[in-house]
């Protein structure tokens, strides 16, 4: 690999990968516009330091460590509470993505999908963000200002027997028309569905006719597609309350069936209770499920509690398609695999490490955060209700209780690399807490040829 000049590195760019499909693509000199930016509006104490620029030519082994710094420069800004919740740097990524994928700022129609497979079309901007967006659906459903903080938009996957995959929540840096546009596959959609765990809140929701209707078709959804267990006789009752129009009703019946309110995850496999097991993970009731088939092909089943995990941690690798295979990994011949870790405690004296091992490892951990952001806003007295530039607000009094910050991590792979570069378990730097996580990101460097 020759040396670069520093004009030729400037000329250079990221490819940000969200979750492992593109995000954006960035060049150096946008990043270092974007950190005298911040550091103008915060203040130079506060902003990490950003890799300088260099007189003389790069080597390899500059150029690799350019690399290595603009990972560092970006997992600090992001996990800084006021930086990374930055409308200075979300919108700095949800313009890139857009001028990425080359879509101009114009009126479009986009479709949600609601529980009970119809559709609701909006119309938008296709710059028009998350928050935006859902205000979109909520003023088409009539949905009052505030219970709009009770729903969220998810991307989701749908295949041909109807089976459903939660990929990822949308989130503030993102625009939902270009996130699913991009994608150019018409088995994603975005789904409008409730963000809360807690069916405490079912209620605030129940007393609002559009709320309870939203409510109803997702309890209906959940039971059809058997994330909720039902036997004979509640299926009877079910079916009684359902004739006679019984919303409520057939909520409250729903609210005592086990796995109510829980996602559930596609089969992966685990090391708990023992390496290689498979399991069916459901998240819900502030906890993660386990319906694990042990290799005597005995069941067996547990809950892990949220309030009982040390932290946790996502992680990724990169495994050959190919069986048998020591060549190393490249685009065409490696996949992405995603782990996420747990520890718990598991007695009074015994911390326990538990890995899953799945392609919704991020949408586990994001469910994860969220159980703990809820339980920290109840904790203080806060409300889910509509939310604005970042707080809960409080239901009794003017004081309010900041979100906690989307914190996400960066990865600045090789210039030669075109997929996401593995990381050591061992290494505590690479970890991803629980605490400060609700993406995975992978910057990839690219020549400005490629461009």
């Amino acid at each position: 690999q020759r040396d670069r000049t520093e004009e030729e590195e400037e000329k250079s760019a990221y490819n940000i990968h969200v979750n492992g499909v593109l995000h954006c693509r960035v060049r150096y000199s946008q990043l270092l516009s974007l950190h005298e930016q911040i550091k103008k509006e915060y203040g130079s104490n506060v902003v990490p330091a950003f890799p300088p620029k260099k007189i003389f030519t790069l080597t390899p082994a500059e150029v690799e460590q350019r690399r290595e710094q603009l990972e560092k420069y970006m997992q600090a800004v992001r996990q800084d509470p006021l930086l990374g919740s930055s409308e200075l740097f979300n919108c700095f990524l949800r313009k890139a993505q857009q001028e990425t994928q080359q879509i101009p700022t114009e009126e479009a129609a986009l479709d949600i999908c609601l529980s009970n497979g119809q559709k609701v079309t909006v119309n938008i901007l296709t710059s028009d963000q998350t928050e935006d967006v859902l205000d979109a659906v909520a003023t088409k459903l009539d949905v009052p200002e505030d219970l709009v903080g009770y729903f969220s938009l998810f991307l989701v996957r749908e295949s041909v027997d109807g089976g459903l995959t939660f990929v990822r929540k949308l989130q503030e840096f993102e625009l939902p028309y270009v996130s699913i546009t991009s994608l150019q596959n018409s088995e994603f959609h975005i789904l409008l569905r409730k963000s809360y765990w807690d069916m405490a809140y079912d209620g605030d929701v129940m007393d609002n006719r559009i709320g309870l209707n939203l409510l109803y078709a997702q309890t209906v959804a959940d039971i059809e597609r058997g994330w909720i267990l039902v036997n004979k006789e509640q299926h009877k009752q079910l079916k009684s309350l359902q004739e006679k129009g019984s919303k409520k009703e057939f909520i409250h019946l729903g609210q005592t069936l086990k796995y109510y309110g829980y996602i559930k995850f596609d089969p992966c496999v685990t090391d708990f209770p023992e390496k290689g097991c498979q399991v069916i993970v459901s998240a819900g009731n502030n906890e993660l499920n386990f319906h694990v088939k042990l290799p005597n092909d005995q069941m067996k089943e547990g809950s892990f509690k949220v309030t009982r995990m040390r932290c946790w941690r996502v992680t990724s690798s990169q495994v050959p398609v190919s069986n048998g295979t020591t060549n190393p990994c490249n685009s065409a011949k490696c996949d992405v695999k995603l782990e996420l870790a747990f520890e718990y405690l598991m007695s009074k004296d015994r911390l326990q490490w538990v890995t899953i091992t799945s392609q919704q490892a991020i949408m586990m951990s994001i469910c994860l955060q969220s159980m703990v952001d809820e339980l920290m806003v109840k904790k203080s007295g806060g409300s889910i209700k509509k939310r604005h530039n970042g707080t809960y607000h409080r239901s009794d009094s003017q004081q309010t209780v900041k979100s906690p910050p989307l914190v996400v991590r960066y990865y600045v792979t090789k210039l030669s690399s075109v997929s996401l570069r593995g990381i050591s378990a061992s290494n505590s730097s690479n970890d991803i807490s629980g605490n400060d996580f609700h993406g995975n990101y992978a910057f990839e460097g690219i020549g400005d040829d490629d461009l």
